[in-house]
């Protein structure tokens, strides 16, 4: 079957589908509606954000390695919220969310938890055994989803690059 015959079925069937009560347009504008007003929250909780870690940052003491440590994890929080506001913004020129973008933010979110618990393994002085245990098997844990994330990523980067309507490859004739 050829894929223009495989697309007037479902051409169709969207045709055929019944009308909504609700207009599609009006639930698409309130739909925008709520994201660029989620948007502009996510950039208030974003500059909050800032403006706390430099209000911790300037007075944390010791400023090494304690202030530094929570600067780093307070940034890497920033950056997870602007991430999320710029995957929302994105939708509005692609019509849909972006799974790549998505799982930028898993490995930022889990590398930034790998970096907590190993400041709070290193700089702790007195842990329990089961404590330090439980640390080392959060650190492998995600350690492995940071590598199964990235994994992930690269597998929808080369799906995206692959392209739709490949012409299948010329074989050539024989030499005579």
């Amino acid at each position: 079957m050829d894929k223009n015959e495989a697309a007037v079925p479902a051409a169709i069937a969207a045709e055929d589908a019944k009308p909504s009560m609700i207009p599609t347009k009006m639930v698409d504008t309130i739909e925008d509606v709520f994201h660029v007003v989620l948007t502009a929250l996510l950039f208030l909780v974003a500059l909050g954000a800032v403006i706390f870690t430099v209000q911790r940052l300037l007075t944390t003491t010791p400023f090494y390695p304690n202030g530094m440590l929570q600067a780093i994890n307070d940034i890497l929080f920033v950056v997870i919220i602007l991430e999320i506001a710029r995957t929302v913004i994105a939708r509005f020129s692609t019509g849909f969310y972006q799974l790549s973008r998505f799982l930028v933010i898993g490995v930022i979110a889990s590398v930034r938890h790998i970096l907590s618990v190993g400041s709070s393994l290193t700089l702790s002085v007195g842990k329990t055994p089961e404590a330090f245990e439980r640390g080392i098997i959060e650190l492998i844990v995600n350690g492995g989803i940071v590598v199964a994330l990235v994994l992930a990523i690269l597998m929808t980067q080369a799906a995206e690059r692959r392209p739709e309507n490949r012409p299948a490859p010329r074989s050539r004739p024989a030499k005579k």
